[in-house]
């Protein structure tokens, strides 16, 4: 068990299928709708060797996080081709322009309504109730009604200088938006069944940290909900962009903006640094405390997986540590395999 611990490996749910990475290696596995399960593996290239800078505390989050969704988006990609039967898309040059192109298209949306929405409702919220060093919105009388568009526009957009109570509302909005749309979404039948192949992920990075064989019938026996998702990665944001907005400020609702988007990389650096200081001791309560939120959280992002999914999961693991050198612990080989 204790060589196991030492083998961080996790992954993320895709279309009809896991995909699961190790040290050195990643897979997804997807479950074809003939019930054939097809994965796909490849070793990890280290970025930190070929770009040394990357070792460097924060800087090192930022990389991985980005070199975690480029991985993300082309599991994706792969899982929607073969769950739709349409064959495996190629790698190539498409493939890479393809998971970019999302990737910017998710950067996007995320912070449209993740940024720009929760600042702006903030920024009114202060004015409207006069909070902070707030004035309040004086009415507009007289002029042309686009005159008196462009000068209400004007009135409620004056910026409000942040502190920690400003980006406290700010960070609950910002909050409340995500958990609205994860439970929208949770209602969606592809979603359900999404955080159900999420749930076998879990179970089954439980059974490898367990050390016991990657069967179907243990991975049911441990919980969906694991301390070290990337739900729980979630708080940790929030707090270090509470306390980080509330240092770097501006008197310019625009520049407040910008700030906040340029500061992305630096957030998620650090947010990375404090959960790898908090899980090299899972044990320990500022760990617990930390997760607990996210644990939370995966009540409603996860559900009880079928022993056909838990099939797809616990392949996609096999075929990534197939990839991982001889160090790590081996494991029973394992043949593409049928629904039943």
């Amino acid at each position: 068990m204790s060589e196991r611990k030492e083998i961080i490996v996790g992954g993320q749910a895709v279309i009809e299928g896991v995909m699961m990475r190790g040290p050195n290696s990643w897979a997804v596995a997807v479950r074809r709708p003939d019930g054939v399960i097809v994965s796909m593996a490849e070793p990890l290239s280290s970025l930190s060797a070929r770009y040394p800078i990357l070792k460097v505390p924060v800087l090192r989050g930022s990389a991985v996080l980005i070199h975690s969704m480029v991985l993300g988006i082309r599991a994706i990609n792969f899982s929607a081709a073969i769950a739709l039967d349409e064959g495996e898309r190629p790698e190539g040059g498409s493939g890479a322009t393809a998971a970019i192109g999302s990737i910017i298209s998710a950067l996007i949306f995320n912070i449209l309504l993740f940024v720009v929405l929760p600042l702006l409702l903030t920024n009114a919220m202060f004015l409207y109730f006069g909070w902070g060093n707030s004035e309040g919105v004086t009415g507009i009388v007289g002029g042309s009604w686009y005159e008196t568009v462009w000068a209400w526009g004007r009135s409620w957009t004056r910026p409000v200088r942040p502190s920690i109570g400003f980006n406290l509302v700010d960070g609950v909005i910002r909050m409340a938006l995500f958990l609205v749309m994860i439970w929208s979404f949770s209602k969606i039948e592809e979603i359900r069944r999404l955080f159900e192949y999420h749930g076998a992920e879990h179970k089954t990075v439980f059974t490898w940290e367990a050390g016991a064989e990657l069967t179907v019938e243990n991975a049911q026996r441990y919980p969906r909900q694991h301390p070290r998702c990337g739900t729980s990665f979630l708080m940790v944001v929030m707090l270090v962009s509470i306390v980080l907005f509330s240092v770097v400020k501006f008197d310019s609702l625009l520049l407040n903006l910008l700030t906040r988007i340029v500061l992305i990389p630096l957030v998620a650096g650090i947010s990375y640094e404090i959960i790898k200081a908090a899980g090299q001791k899972e044990t320990s309560s500022v760990f617990r405390l930390m997760t607990l939120p996210g644990l939370w959280l995966q009540n409603v992002t996860t559900r009880e997986p079928s022993p056909d999914q838990l099939e797809v999961a616990i392949h996609a693991l096999r075929e990534s540590l197939k990839l991982e050198p001889p160090s790590v612990p081996a494991v029973p080989t394992c043949q593409t395999v049928t629904a039943a």
